[in-house]
């Protein structure tokens, strides 16, 4: 008879959050495959759990899931857990849970800890349903394309990013999205969590010193459409725009990024506002 493999969602940070369910499953499989067999051993640890670990990540999933799969036919019962949170959602694990799948192997999930609800529920947003997008592309080329692709999502949008690129996804954030409302969390559920809401650009001068695990949910357009928007004179945009153009010796695409900034605009708002302006000057 083959094993069970067990989906195990672990704490995001407090290691007091963690079901009964899943410490017993933890203590009962034959093997416990980890994303990071370092940060699950403190969790292991604290419980007083000696099953043996081996490692499943990004970089070994792909040849390392069949030889599992082998020990789940064989009987052997196998709990796969990440970093933080639950497994396989934007971590590794898909693939090992496809390949038991398609084998006829059991699958059972042991819910937890959600940074996704956690941050959600922390934002402040009003919500019957939400968009989880996972991390942005690392590129900012395909970044942007991305960010792109879900500016008109009329839900609050939930991401993960790093801290050494959230500087730059809140400021193409801010250019294509306008200055919508957000919400950060930092390392949520630990010691020093933190939380950051308000308009992107005011939370991007907030950040400091980026450390830690960011999850952002983003405003949906709906709500900033309902916000009051800024009223402002293309005729101004249009005008500073020139001047920028002939006295800052700014490249074209940084001086709309910056007017955008000046004015909590989107990005080809002002680009629109500046070729309409310059259209209308030649007409006359």
């Amino acid at each position: 008879m083959a094993g069970t493999l067990y989906l195990v969602a672990t704490p995001i940070g407090n290691l007091e959050d963690v079901t009964i369910r899943a410490l017993r499953i933890l203590k009962e499989v034959a093997v416990i495959a980890a994303e990071d067999t370092r940060r699950t051993s403190h969790l292991l640890a604290r419980y007083g759990i000696s099953t043996p670990m081996t490692s499943l990540h990004e970089h070994n999933e792909h040849h390392k899931a069949p030889r599992l799969l082998e020990r789940l036919q064989a009987g052997e019962s196998l709990a796969l857990v990440s970093d933080a949170g639950t497994p396989a959602v934007s971590d590794p694990g898909q693939e090992l849970v496809r390949h038991a799948l398609a084998a006829g192997i059991r699958v059972d999930v042991i819910p937890g800890p959600s940074a996704v609800l956690a941050a959600l529920l922390g934002s402040g947003f009003s919500f019957e349903s939400f968009a989880f997008v996972g991390f942005p592309p690392t590129r900012s080329k395909a970044r942007k394309e991305w960010l792109t692709s879900v500016a008109a999502e009329r839900r609050p949008v939930v991401l993960f990013e790093a801290p050494h690129r959230i500087a730059a996804t809140l400021a193409d954030a801010a250019d294509l999205f306008g200055n919508r409302p957000i919400a950060i969390g930092r390392e949520l559920t630990k010691a020093h969590e933190e939380w950051v809401r308000g308009p992107i650009l005011e939370v991007l001068e907030r950040l400091g010193e980026p450390r830690g695990e960011f999850t952002i949910v983003v405003g949906p357009a709906a709500e900033a459409d309902r916000a009051e928007a800024p009223v402002v004179d293309a005729r101004e945009v249009y005008r500073e725009f020139g001047e920028m153009t002939e006295n800052s010796g700014m490249p074209r695409r940084a001086i709309i990024q910056a007017l955008a900034r000046r004015f909590s605009l989107p990005s080809r708002e002002v680009y629109r506002m500046v070729e309409a302006q310059h259209r209308a000057d030649l007409d006359r």
